[in-house]
């Protein structure tokens, strides 16, 4: 029977269908400059529509923690004892190539950055590829984020009609999303069109044409929680309207880069108001330098109560090597992993033992119908798998739950019988997690290694059952435990709650 209560062995004594509401008085370019003081540099054109424009400096709230037994050693390991990996794919929408339509928009407001020949373009990304993409990557474990824009550049509402194709067309695309791709697939909204401002109350864009009221630029500035929180749940409200599944937002362009406390909170409010999720996450950030890409857990409160709240910022550590937000700038897998599978961002990660999630833009994946992004991709999945690395696939949902889990339990060591040195590792948790996987230390591991006995695992909820030792060269998965290089880890799906290792030696 599991002991619950003893004292450590080593420590020191919004109704989501409300039509959200715009800020009535952000309406012109000299009002944002005056809430703003005139302060930060108009967002550079190269960044302005990758999705990744980001400050140096964060300034997001991280919140509640729990207290940590620090002195027992013990450490939440990666899931699995492997690498999370994930790919991130912006821009993507039914049947509409983003691209195509977007870039006219863009070049009203900056006419000598966007020349590309959009014409040329081709308007469709057709289901069949999107059927071809998902398949190749369920072959091959492959999953991550897939965002849907509900209003792609204002030519239709994915809810309503989409004019260039019939609603068949449009019905037939949203079943496939809807069928072939939540299992590996997140979906997000990128805002609502990823291009001009939507009036909420009208939805039609905004009159005025200039970059404060772009998505991609500077319509966020200055603006408040409530006000991003609104914005943000209108473009939920979409997907739920075509029962797409949402824990997360991906901002288009420069979107919340200027009020980034605010934009962590609105992404909390709106996703757990639209769809009760209960770990909501965003992607706004990615590095391509030496700074970390491990998730950030923010404003977290409750951690004592039944209803804990946080939001997990999900950070990609890729550019965009594929093809490009326009499908016209190819890529190179070398930048993502060389050849000799060391070389190249990827390995880099992986080494640090930090998620590798790779972020492109669907029109380059597509690439004019070269297809010339996917085949990087697909490249640099093979490589991968080819390496020595370990890795575990996972859908940001999926990371932003273990993540919360990793930072958020509580882990406390008691002893359980001195005369045998029996001990037993008390979890509490605010969230429950799959494959969640501690690793003892030395002093520990040794104690297990050298005389062998059982580990328990269960709650006051759950019967305890015993946990299966595999040998050190297999793979660990829930229920499972091994030690390998005199470091033992131990493997389990991690109740909401109060729950125990017992480790009878």
């Amino acid at each position: 029977m599991l002991i619950l209560n003893m004292k450590p062995l080593m420590s020191s004594d919004k109704n989501p269908q409300e039509t959200p509401k715009p800020n009535p008085k952000a309406c012109s370019r000299r009002q944002f400059i005056s809430q703003t003081g005139k302060a930060g540099a108009a967002v550079s054109m190269a960044g302005g529509t990758s999705g990744w424009l980001h400050s140096n400096a964060f300034a997001q709230s991280a919140g509640e923690r729990p207290e940590r037994d620090k002195q027992s050693g013990i450490e939440v390991d990666l899931p699995c004892g492997e690498v999370p990996m994930s790919f991130i794919i912006d821009d993507s929408t039914p049947l509409v190539n983003l691209a195509h339509f977007a870039i006219p928009q863009f070049a009203e407001v900056f006419p000598n950055n966007y020349k590309q020949d959009w014409r040329s373009l081709p308007r469709e990304i057709p289901d069949s590829f999107v059927r071809e993409f998902a398949g190749w990557c369920r072959d091959h474990g492959v999953k991550g984020k897939y965002s849907v824009v509900p209003y792609p550049a204002c030519v239709g509402w994915i809810d309503r009609d989409l004019p260039g194709w019939t609603k068949r067309e449009l019905e037939a695309s949203l079943r496939l999303i809807r069928e072939e791709l939540p299992q590996d697939w997140d979906f997000h909204p990128e805002m609502v069109s990823h291009t001009w401002v939507i009036n909420t109350k009208t939805g039609r864009p905004y009159e005025e044409r200039s970059q404060y009221f772009m998505e991609n630029w500077r319509w966020t500035d200055g603006k408040s929680v409530d006000e991003l929180a609104n914005y943000l749940s209108y473009a939920l409200q979409l997907l739920k309207n075509v029962d797409l599944p949402c824990e997360g937002i991906t901002t288009p362009g420069g979107f919340g880069n200027r009020v980034l406390p605010q934009l962590s909170k609105a992404s909390l409010e709106s996703v757990r108001s639209v769809f009760q999720a209960e770990i909501p996450h965003y992607f706004r950030h990615l590095y391509v330098d030496e700074r970390s890409v491990a998730p950030r857990v923010e404003n977290v409160t409750g951690l004592d109560t039944n209803d804990p709240n946080c939001v997990v910022s999900i950070i990609g550590c890729t550019g965009d090597w594929f093809g490009g937000w326009d499908g016209l700038t190819p890529g190179s897998v070398d930048k993502l992993i060389t050849a000799d599978l060391q070389g190249g961002r990827l390995p880099e990660i992986l080494r640090r033992g930090e998620p590798a999630i790779m972020v492109c833009h669907w029109p380059g994946i597509y690439y004019n119908g070269e297809k010339l992004g996917f085949r990087i991709f697909q490249e640099a999945v093979r490589r991968v798998e080819r390496s020595e690395w370990n890795v575990k696939w996972m859908k940001l949902s999926e990371i932003a739950r273990y993540w919360a889990a990793k930072e958020l339990t509580q882990i406390t060591l008691y002893p359980v019988d001195t005369s045998s040195q029996s001990f037993q590792v008390h979890l509490k948790a605010p969230y429950g997690c799959p494959e969640f996987t501690l690793k003892l230390p030395e002093y520990l591991s040794g104690k297990i290694n050298s005389r062998p006995g059982s580990i328990l695992m269960g709650s006051k909820d759950i019967t305890p059952t015993l946990m299966r030792r595999i040998s050190s060269d297999q793979p660990l998965n829930s229920g499972t435990w091994k030690v390998d290089g005199g470091v033992a880890r131990v493997c389990f799906d991690l109740p909401k709650g109060e729950s125990g290792l017992f480790f009878k030696i």
